[in-house]
């Protein structure tokens, strides 16, 4: 009984050593710069919203990043016709699978919920947008190092070039794209801060906020224990004269009591 309580005990940290072990790549932090968020915007609509959707979050959230609604209108809004309007596609979810296998998740979200004990979800896609690979094994050309045997073709392809894994299992770029591999990973840190933003458009609004809550219970700690200190300083003399008089009475009461056999 004792070795099978053991083994339940310690089967998820078994199960958790057994994993393989992921290696994901940091994104670079670009939370607070407005032309990374503006450019990850525009490659988000013209690359990624052909087959996924972001039915959380609407256009007029892009005036957070520091656009107009005639930018955002005369350069983004291809799938609605008001900026008030969700970020959808008219592709149907049946068309989707029978096209790629499966149908391409929403992207409201995905930074958040690709977060795991090997890193961020921006690390996540970070990588994941990085290492597609040349495969003709698969129905699309294409296969990924963080995510084997996905469904989803290499997009962004003409910008990147075309890799392919060498004997080494190291991606090896065998026909450049538009973009030098440099440029090609400062947009996908672009796309990726875009996407974390999506995620939670007023992180660092909560940030901040967090932060100015955190100042004002410290300076109210002062004010409360000054306060504190004020208030028990008058508690603590009744009670040292509670004290005094309890004792003085019973030491008077011991004394005046007859002695027995006197």
């Amino acid at each position: 009984m004792k070795k099978f309580l053991t083994a339940i005990l310690f089967a998820p940290v078994l199960a958790f050593a057994a994993g393989a072990t992921l290696h994901l790549d940091s994104a670079p932090d670009k939370a607070t710069d407005m032309a990374a968020l503006q450019n990850g915007a525009k490659i988000f609509v013209n690359y990624c919203l052909n087959c996924h959707s972001a039915s959380y979050m609407r256009y007029n959230r892009l005036k957070d990043i520091g656009l107009s609604d005639a930018q955002i209108k005369d350069n983004l809004l291809f799938t609605a016709d008001k900026v008030g309007e969700p970020m959808k596609l008219a592709m149907q979810r049946a068309e989707a699978k029978a096209w790629f296998g499966a149908a391409p998740p929403d992207l409201s979200v995905i930074a958040r919920a690709r977060a795991s004990e090997h890193g961020s979800g921006a690390d996540w896609l970070y990588t994941y947008l990085r290492t597609f690979y040349r495969d003709e094994n698969r129905p699309t050309g294409w296969n990924n190092v963080v995510f084997e045997n996905v469904g989803m073709p290499h997009v962004l392809w003409e910008l990147q070039g075309e890799q392919v894994m060498g004997a080494d299992h190291k991606l090896q770029l065998v026909k450049p794209g538009k973009m030098k591999p440099q440029e090609f990973d400062a947009a996908i840190g672009d796309l990726v801060a875009y996407l974390k933003y999506m995620g939670e458009p007023v992180a660092e609004f909560r940030k901040k906020l967090g932060v100015i809550v955190l100042i004002f219970l410290a300076v109210l700690f002062v004010f409360a224990y000054a306060l504190k200190r004020e208030y028990w300083k008058d508690i603590h003399k009744l009670l040292f004269l509670y004290v005094n008089a309890y004792y003085g009475a019973s030491r008077n009461e011991r004394a005046t009591r007859p002695q027995s056999g006197a």
